[in-house]
């Protein structure tokens, strides 16, 4: 039987022979204020074709949609698809409110309106939706695994945690759950982004910090911002110099997240190990290059590898991440800064402050860094999750400048890189970037991928043998 509070599906095609179908949900917009009984379409995608049904108790396997478009976050999660015939799984990916098609207000997303855009509101999203799903499909008896990447893996543990009786585990997969107050150095990120550079060569290391000077000096001429916007082939003129620093900083962080072992098309198409490819454009440009010229080479790779691009737009977004902004502005507040003598970009300290004016002038938010860890936890987090936390997997690569792993400041940072007890897990792999271990698999993965993939699913098998001991319904 079908709930009146969902709406039609439409089917979607994907990849390796795999399809998902599209429904709505009318989501409740405020589940703290029951004053508000306003509703708004949540989107979800399910695929149901190797599900076993609810009178068999066969799981039901749901990813936590993070800050962007579902299809994005589906289509690059085919591990899940990969597993659920083993599980005879139900897949199901709710979308994040206020982003892809999920948008309670239309799309007009002022402060008043961001108000309800929000961590805890996602989460009690995602509980209200599996426990109605649950109740349409008669599978109350059904297991719910939830999965989730980034900022999604972050939503996963959590909803483990706040959730205990929907979800029986969750797998978080590069989730930066610490990135918070002074719990990692501020330099962490940017110091993991530089070392991939610099393991492929001192060189490349080097054009790319010494760009950053010769940038300034290039805007700072007649018709420098001109020059610039026509040598790195842009649509448009920059405004200031900043706009272009801002591009190809971008650019090299996505590029260690996604630097992969195998061609892909997670942020942008890129080839395998566009890292190194990247390096290689800038260094074996021709010997008379300027050093500007070399970035171009390199920075080209990222942004235009399939050569389809005539220029380069700053304001595309192909991927709805605009929401993301607010939610920095308020309660995801990650400080970061760079440190030159370990970093290629130009040195920064975090300026609380400053972040604080930009949020109150573009969105009339304060910030709250101190809200996430008072809500989720965060300071002893090791202690936390030992005495009240099980059943959640927290997997990193190395590669990954979210991993942190390389300049733990203390030991409960480091509990996100070594297991805590036998159901809190870390799995860690020395060459994974982001969330690799969610992608499709390959005939060409590597065996360390292959064998953390092994230990995700062997993991899966303990939760669901032990509810099925254990057996109630919901």
């Amino acid at each position: 039987m079908q709930s009146p509070r969902r709406g039609a599906a439409l089917p979607l095609a994907l990849k390796e022979g795999f399809a998902y179908t599209e429904h709505y949900f009318q989501q409740t917009l405020d589940h703290f204020n029951v004053g508000n009984i306003t509703l708004f379409p949540q989107r979800y995608l399910l695929h149901n074709a190797s599900w076993s049904g609810g009178a068999s108790g066969a799981p039901i396997f749901v990813y936590c949609g993070n800050e962007g478009d579902i299809v994005w976050f589906a289509e690059n999660t085919g591990f899940m698809f990969d597993i659920a015939p083993l599980f005879g799984a139900l897949l199901v990916f709710p979308e994040h409110r206020f982003y892809g098609k999920s948008q309670p207000f239309g799309g007009q997303n002022g402060p008043k309106e961001l108000a309800f855009c929000s961590a805890e509101q996602a989460l009690a999203d995602f509980a209200t939706l599996i426990l109605d799903l649950k109740r349409n499909l008669s599978a109350q008896a059904s297991p719910v695994v939830v999965f989730g990447g980034s900022y999604g893996g972050m939503l996963a543990a959590w909803f483990r945690l706040k959730y205990p009786h929907i979800a029986i585990g969750a797998l978080a997969s590069s989730a930066p759950i610490l990135q918070f107050e002074n719990i990692v150095p501020y330099t962490t990120f940017y110091d993991i982004v530089s070392n991939a550079f610099k393991r492929e060569g001192e060189k490349c290391f080097e054009i790319i910090r010494n760009s950053w000077t010769a940038i300034t000096e290039a805007a700072e001429q007649q018709n420098g911002l001109r020059n610039l916007s026509q040598d790195f082939h842009m649509c448009s003129d920059f405004k200031n110099a900043d706009e272009l620093i801002n591009w190809l900083e971008s650019a090299y962080s996505y590029l260690a997240m996604a630097n992969y072992p195998y061609a892909a098309n997670f942020t942008m198409p890129l080839p395998a190990h566009p890292v190194r490819k990247v390096c290689q454009a800038m260094v074996n440009s021709p010997v008379a290059s300027s050093i500007l010229q070399r970035i171009y080479a390199g920075v080209n790779v990222y942004y235009n590898f399939t050569g389809a691009a005539k220029c380069f737009d700053l304001d595309d977004d192909p991927h709805g991440l605009s929401g993301w902004n607010w939610q920095s502005c308020t309660e995801m507040v990650m400080p970061m800064s760079s440190n030159s003598n370990t970093s290629m970009y130009p040195p920064f300290e975090w300026d609380g402050e400053a972040w604080s004016r930009f949020c109150w002038e573009n969105y009339g938010a304060i910030p709250r860094p101190s809200w996430v860890t008072t809500e989720f936890g965060g300071h002893d987090i090791k202690s936390v999750l030992r005495n009240f936390g099980s059943n959640i997997v927290f997997s990193n690569g190395l590669l990954d400048p979210w991993s942190g792993g390389r300049q733990a400041m203390n030991d409960s940072f480091r509990f996100v890189l070594e297991s805590i007890s036998s159901t809190i897990l870390a799995f860690v792999t020395k060459e994974g970037a982001h969330h690799l271990d969610f992608r499709w698999s390959r005939k060409d993965d590597p065996q360390w991928l292959i064998e953390q993939r092994e230990s995700e699913v062997r993991e899966i098998k303990r939760w669901l043998s032990e509810y099925h001991q254990n057996v109630f319904v919901i």
